[in-house]
């Protein structure tokens, strides 16, 4: 039986990967309003002013903030009222030295006027006049011309996914068709003679097929759009015919099963007959998942992952996610990803030089959170399942004391 011939730490084995592979995102055109979680492949420019006019944020009285000073329930300003500005119109009167005008909330702020008073702090005085009860200064109650976005400032960065409240933004500004970059396709290859589709029943040694669809799914939460294969038999010549099929229409290709050291176990030699610079890394110190590959051959990113499913969601989030998000441009490694702080519920033991990543629930226990570790071996999906977030145990540790506080990452 052979032994991994090249393991690495997780950094040095993303190192490796990004001297061989440095991918351009590709822009295409897309219509804002079905952006949502797409990457963007050029920075936007404010084309004008947000607003393009005054607007009123309540609705009350548009005044010169000066005839307001001093105004109290039991010493009012008294204001002449010259009219009304409709909401969705021009504003076609003036506020003048003792003069108000009805606005509502939205509406533009009539000429002379530089802020509003709440129509609850008024009261009539008459047919023609208003009593105003309360004081306001100068821009109070009213959005400025530019306020929220200055024409030509830089409002969106490159690499950046766009979020519900980027799109609003986007539309308010009349950009309603941006470049965007274009999703890349991740093939995702299950093998195994024992693994069958969900909807069958297995019979003796036989499992459902899980990573598959964990991973395509994951594919598709990072940007990417996943391309599954049919189960592959463990056979070299389907393997190998699958795989050159994969690398001729994907971008990235990720086989799952076949990556620890065994007879039956081909990938890391179909993935390294593919060409330069070929196989990477073999083996990861990090548990769990350290039978791992991390290839590059004819200008594509090329990934065994181990067939145990919490090993290959562990992996697939450590390398291949950040290997989409290079692909669009982004930041490889989500510096948004949610993290909360907990306390430890038991004591967590690790080997020095090895990253180990602990699966954990949440606690509430007297009004502190706490991690509290789901242990189980690597082929046991209801860890994750069960699971709310994750741990990581450094390279540099032996482990991690009962009550320390830790930080855990959130499944999402």
């Amino acid at each position: 039986m052979s032994e991994f011939f090249n393991v690495l730490t997780p950094i040095r084995a993303w190192q490796r990967l990004i001297e061989h592979y440095q991918p351009a995102a590709r822009p295409e055109q897309v219509q804002t309003t079905q952006a949502l979680d797409r990457f963007l492949a050029a920075a936007l420019r404010a084309p004008h002013d947000l607003p393009e006019f005054p607007r009123s944020t309540v609705d009350g009285y548009a005044v010169r903030a000066a005839d307001t000073y001093g105004a109290s329930p039991s010493l009012p300003a008294f204001l002449d009222v010259v009219g009304e500005v409709a909401m969705g119109e021009q504003a076609d009167l003036e506020v003048g030295l003792g003069q108000t005008a009805i606005v509502h909330t939205g509406g533009m702020a009539p000429s002379g006027a530089d802020a509003s008073v709440m129509v609850e702090n008024t009261q009539a005085a008459d047919e023609h006049s208003i009593e105003i009860l309360t004081s306001v200064a100068v821009g109070e109650n009213v959005i400025q011309i530019g306020e929220d976005v200055r024409k030509g400032a830089k409002i969106l960065e490159v690499g950046h996914r766009l979020r519900p409240q980027d799109v609003g933004g986007l539309l308010a500004l009349g950009l309603t068709e941006i470049t965007v970059a274009r999703s890349p396709r991740v093939a995702i290859i299950s093998s195994g003679d024992e693994v069958i589709p969900p909807d069958q029943t297995p019979g003796p040694g036989q499992v459902r097929d899980i990573n598959t669809y964990t991973l395509a799914m994951l594919a598709q939460r990072a940007g990417a759009v996943a391309v599954s294969y049919d189960i592959v038999p463990d056979q070299r010549e389907a393997l190998e015919e699958t795989v050159r099929h994969a690398i001729e229409t994907c971008d990235i290709v990720v086989l799952s099963a076949g990556s620890s050291v065994s007879y039956r176990d081909m990938s890391v030699d179909v993935l390294g007959a593919l060409g330069e610079p070929g196989i990477l890394a073999h083996g990861v110190s990090i548990r769990p998942g350290k039978p791992t590959i991390v290839a590059v051959a004819m200008g594509k990113a090329l990934f065994g992952l181990p067939g145990n499913p919490v090993s290959a969601m562990v992996l697939f989030d450590l390398f291949v996610s950040p290997t989409i998000r290079l692909n669009l441009g982004a930041a490889p490694f989500d510096a948004f990803k949610p993290q909360l702080q907990a306390r430890l519920s038991r004591q967590v033991a690790s080997a020095a030089g090895r990253e180990d990543h602990i699966q954990v629930r949440l606690e509430e226990r007297h009004g502190e959170l706490w991690a509290v570790p789901v242990f189980g071996k690597s082929n046991l999906i209801y860890t994750l399942v069960h699971a709310d977030g994750v741990v990581r145990v450094h390279l540099d540790s032996l482990g991690i004391e009962q009550d320390a506080w830790v930080m855990v990452t959130l499944h999402q």
